[in-house]
């Protein structure tokens, strides 16, 4: 096989790898393990790391150690089997070779998460049946089984949804592709489905990086945000508002609001008892007993296997130096982003805008769940930081 055909393998492999982690993790890992392999073969020693590599690596380092001072090395095993995504930095980078390659990367993934959408309209639907039939209320029978399309919980397909419908936004704003109407319907279809979803935190990092491609594209019109989120209060049905209005008036432990304050408080008792290298990997989880702060029992219902928070995650599971690692790599390429965009091409800035708002999008959920502790969405992560240095001029 040729050069040219290599290369070619190579990035069709890396955009069904990126495009998969909306379908199948397992797949997906198989097309990246297969990608590098054609990296390998196509470029050789020309493997290119984005310049995000120092603090990426610091980062990496820093969870293996963790990791070795842990009092159970073991328990942190799938964390370790997890760094293997990170590939995906180093195949992304190398075989997507252009701007053009990353909008069409992003248009994959949008259709990808299009049809994930799609599923959770049928979800919703059998939900609303089984709550009718049962005679409960929606909102309460709903709350502890929401909508996941193709994956397996709605915190992991809200993160999913807020980052590509961002991606796909700003391809629309700022390279208008063919049949534009049509994926603006697609956007339109993830969103409606990221709203059936009740995942508040979700809302709000969609609405964080919307904004910013707004404030980006047409500054002015973030005059008529109040006004829109006025019509939409009005126009809402009632459980959307419940939902809403969950956010300072809890249903009593159904929303959760209680019990991520205690999976917080427990967090920084972890960090203040341990802050130069945590307790390492998957031992929050474990041990969140101990460290509870005093509540009333019994716990307030929730999931106590992480804490609900990217910062105080990996503070606590790797130490603060790393925590502070993660933020300057993730600084870092949010200031090259933006430096890059105000002298790239329409093509370079759609991704490069695109990109800054999925990672704010990522930023705001991280505060109130762990989503980079799912491979499904830290692995779109990690694409988003090789794909903005892809799209970056070189001279920018």
């Amino acid at each position: 096989m040729g050069d040219d055909r290599l290369k070619r393998a190579a990035r069709v492999l890396a955009q069904a790898a990126i495009a998969a982690t909306l379908v199948s993790i397992a797949a997906s890992q198989i097309l990246l393990g297969a990608a590098l392999i054609a990296c390998i073969a196509a470029y050789r020693a020309k493997l290119r790391v984005p310049p995000i590599w120092l603090p990426l690596s610091i980062f990496l380092a820093g969870t293996l150690v963790s990791l070795m001072l842990s009092a159970d090395p073991g328990a942190g095993l799938p964390q370790v089997r997890k760094l293997y995504v990170f590939l995906i930095v180093i195949v992304a980078a190398t075989a997507l070779r252009s701007a053009g390659d990353v909008a069409r990367t992003f248009l994959l993934c949008g259709s990808a998460a299009t049809l994930s959408a799609l599923w959770s309209f049928v979800e919703f639907w059998q939900r609303w049946r089984a709550a009718h039939e049962l005679g409960r209320q929606f909102y309460t029978y709903y709350i502890g089984d929401r909508t996941s399309g193709f994956m397996s919980h709605w915190m992991t397909f809200g993160g999913q949804i807020s980052i590509v419908a961002t991606l796909v936004t700003a391809v629309l704003l700022w390279k208008a592709p063919p049949r534009r109407w049509l994926w603006w319907t697609a956007v339109s279809v993830m969103l409606a489905a990221l709203l059936i979803s009740f995942t508040r935190g979700m809302w709000l990092a969609a609405g964080a990086g919307g904004i910013y491609l707004i404030g980006r594209w047409r500054p002015k019109l973030l005059l008529l945000v109040p006004l829109l989120a006025v019509i939409a209060w009005l126009i809402a049905p009632e459980p959307l508002r419940q939902r809403v209005r969950s956010i300072y008036r809890p249903h009593g432990e159904q929303d959760s609001n209680y019990h991520r304050i205690v999976t917080w408080r427990t967090g920084i008792a972890m960090i203040r008892a341990h802050p130069w290298f945590g307790l390492g990997p998957e031992m929050p989880g474990r041990e969140f007993r101990r460290f509870i702060p005093v509540v009333g029992p019994p716990l307030p219902e929730g999931w106590y296997g992480h804490l609900h928070n990217v910062y105080l995650q990996y503070a606590a599971e790797r130490g603060v130096p790393v925590l502070l690692v993660f933020l300057w790599m993730v600084g870092k390429a949010l200031w090259d982003w933006l430096r890059a965009a105000r002298r790239s091409t329409a093509e370079s800035a759609a991704v490069l805008h695109g990109c800054i708002a999925a990672v704010i999008a990522v930023l705001v959920a991280g505060i109130f769940e762990f989503n980079l502790g799912d491979s499904e969405v830290l692995m779109l992560f990690l694409a988003l930081l090789a794909c903005g240095y892809v799209a970056k001029p070189e001279r920018a």
